[in-house]
């Protein structure tokens, strides 16, 4: 069968053309859009109202739920717990691409709904897609979702005392549009169509109607709010670096900070919102304290002294050999591997496709095989890490083998901007390499083989070029507070691209500068991220998208029609089941284009503290919650310092 030719208008229909649904129904939902947008103006016929929202409607906890169900209701408040940052900090605004922010300086600001602790722990953390009102306390919005509005709770309170009004949610709305980061102020412009403070506790935003519903309601309710006043007053702006900080409406405010050293945040006893169910057995510790310390092994030998108290383990090498030290021995620091049911984030060496040179597909397929992950899991991590293949590993939602079924209609109802290959061919899989030597003959071979097809060609000094005589030079930063065990990752995938001929070189720097590298896109490679998803939005498109190429949280610059169209169909799938069916090809698809050279993940989270932290028995699937639902053990604490453990 002929695939068609879609253009991009009409993928949707063509989609559902091919799952068999028929132009009947094709019709109908057009004329269903044009009603909808008709009713978007004057109002739906049927208007829903809840205590949270998802996407489909559906909410785990019922409305006079009384407390999350993986926290202990009965948490005693009080302690300290400590933690440490690498680097330095000049700032404490968030918001801003300016300065280097400090640890969790997002934490003071609270939105309408929650969609994340104040310290960045999801929550709730046992569903995924599901938010609760927090400075809302219900939800209004029509099931063509062409407007909300949130009725806000009246007792909210900023730290200063002062109202939280439906008032500063449009000012913040506004001051993120006009200062904030344009990735996010172009994407929200585009969709809300106005925000308006209808009274001093009821805001309703309207959206455009010819565009998703995803992230239009959720987005909105998301977003930080801040006092519109203290801004009038002061004269700040969002997209300065400043160490002054707006008063928040959270648990938490800042307490204090010494620059390049700590900072502490403090619960504040007058927050507003202590009573909320959302709240019961949550943000338990009196003071959160952040120790900066300029690397990792610094900050190992300042745990071991009880310096800061608790510690996310992710240098494997650390915790196969590096826990021996007495207080260990002793009892005095628990060590534990907590499971974690989320996807591992997609880290790896990611290309820069702004560089001629690594624009051909077979130059990046051929420069990843210079990664062996088996001789680096055995040799550098003890064996203890897993290799990922996927953006969605060990979900549902990890594509496998050759698509078949709606996996396969989906992709061929995009007609010319899918590879016949991509139809034919398994889903793409990390290579494997030796265990014996870090260089594999036969990855070495293969890559060779696809250099010279691509033009790079060996000379007789042992370097590629090609036809014009350039050199294949790849420059890969790093921060010299990168952990010894990365270090060795960049240097020894660095020595096998020499091996290739690639003229590769790795460049340790300091902090200050690679961030301004990594945020100008100034590298060929660089060791970073991308997010993992279990559901759709429009932050897919911020961040694998064309419309965020040129931003920083795009940093392999991935400009894909094939991406971008599938990111499209997950959006306007009407059914879980079709949203899945889109999202395993998003996986699919983005795994073919090869702008990221997957490396190892740990299924589980390693943590480190000194025995005087307590968490529930059963922990929810998506988060530890360490910052969020643990509490400080009185009693414990007092042993650690009768036996001289700690200060």
């Amino acid at each position: 069968m002929t695939r068609p030719t879609a253009a991009p208008a009409s993928i949707g229909m063509q989609w559902l053309a091919w799952r068999g649904f028929g132009a009947g129904l094709a019709l109908a939902l057009a004329a269903a859009a044009l009603a909808g947008e008709a009713r978007g103006q004057d109002g739906d016929d049927e208007v829903i109202e809840a205590h949270g929202y998802s996407f489909y409607g559906e909410l785990s906890y019922p409305e006079d739920f009384e407390h999350y169900s993986y926290v202990n209701p009965d948490a005693p408040r009080g302690g300290e717990i400590s933690l440490w940052a690498p680097g330095t900090f000049d700032s404490m605004n968030p918001y801003s691409r300016r300065g280097r922010a400090g640890r969790y300086s997002w934490a003071l600001y609270e939105s309408l709904l929650e969609t994340s602790g104040p310290f960045g722990d999801s929550a709730p953390a046992d569903v995924y897609g599901e938010y609760y009102g927090l400075l809302a306390h219900t939800v209004e919005y029509p099931p063509s979702k062409d407007w909300v509005i949130f009725h806000m709770r009246p007792e909210a309170r900023f730290s200063d005392g002062t109202p939280v009004t439906a008032h500063d949610v449009v000012f913040t709305h506004n001051l993120f549009l006009e200062q904030g980061l344009p990735s996010y102020s172009e994407a929200v412009r585009y969709r809300v169509v106005e925000a308006e403070a209808l009274d001093d506790h009821t805001v309703r935003f309207e959206f455009r109607s010819d565009i998703s519903r995803r992230s239009l309601i959720d987005q909105v309710g998301s977003t930080p709010v801040m006092p519109r006043a203290w801004f009038e007053e002061t004269g700040a702006r969002l997209d300065e670096s400043r160490l002054e900080t707006a008063p928040g409406s959270g648990p938490y405010v800042l307490d204090s900070y010494e620059i390049n050293r700590r900072i502490t945040y403090r619960r504040n006893p007058d927050y507003w919102g202590w009573e909320l169910p959302n709240n019961v057995g949550r943000h338990n510790f009196d003071v959160v304290r952040v120790e900066y310390f300029a690397d990792d092994s610094a900050a190992f030998e300042a745990f071991k002294t009880g310096e800061y108290t608790f510690r996310a383990e992710g240098n494997s090498r650390q915790w196969a050999v590096g826990y021996d030290f007495p207080a260990v021995e002793r009892g005095h620091v628990v060590r534990e591997e907590i499971p974690d049911g989320t996807p591992p984030t997609p880290t790896g060496f990611v290309f820069n496709l702004d560089r001629p040179q690594l624009q051909d597909r077979r130059v990046r397929e051929a420069l990843s095989l210079a990664y062996n992950f088996e001789w680096t899991n055995q040799q550098l991590q003890y064996g203890l890490m897993s290799q990922r293949h996927s953006f969605t590993q060990d979900t549902p939602l990890e594509a496998q083998g050759a698509p078949e079924g709606e996996e396969r209609a989906l992709l061929e109802s995009l007609g010319d901007l899918v590879p016949d290959a991509l139809l034919e061919e398994p889903a793409v899989m990390a290579h494997e390499s030796s265990t014996e030597r870090l260089q594999d003959r036969r990855n070495l071979r293969t890559a060779n083989r696809l250099l010279e097809e691509a033009g790079w060609v060996v000379g007789s000094d042992g370097v590629r070029r090609n036809d014009e005589g350039q050199v294949l030079r790849i420059e890969i930063p790093y921060s010299n507070s990168s952990s010894s065990t990365l270090e060795s990752v960049i240097e020894t995938f660095v020595q096998n691209l020499r091996a290739m001929g690639v003229d590769a070189r790795a460049r340790k720097i300091d902090p200050a500068q690679y961030t301004s590298r990594s945020r100008d896109r100034d590298y060929d490679m660089i060791f970073d991220e991308y997010v993992a998803f279990q559901d759709t939005g429009t932050g897919l498109h911020q961040r694998y998208g064309s419309e965020a190429a040129d931003d920083v949280f795009n940093p392999a610059g991935l400009r894909s029609p094939l991406v971008d169209a599938v990111i499209d169909l997950s959006l306007d799938a009407p059914t879980p089941e079709e949203r899945d069916v889109a999202l395993r090809a998003l996986d699919r698809v983005l795994r073919w284009e090869r702008f990221i050279i997957p490396v190892w993940y740990n299924p589980d989270s390693w943590v480190a503290y000194w025995d005087m932290y307590r968490h529930p028995e059963d922990l929810p699937l998506y988060a530890d919650g360490v910052l969020d639902f643990w509490w400080y053990d009185d009693e414990a604490a007092e042993e650690l310092r009768a036996a001289g453990a700690l200060r």
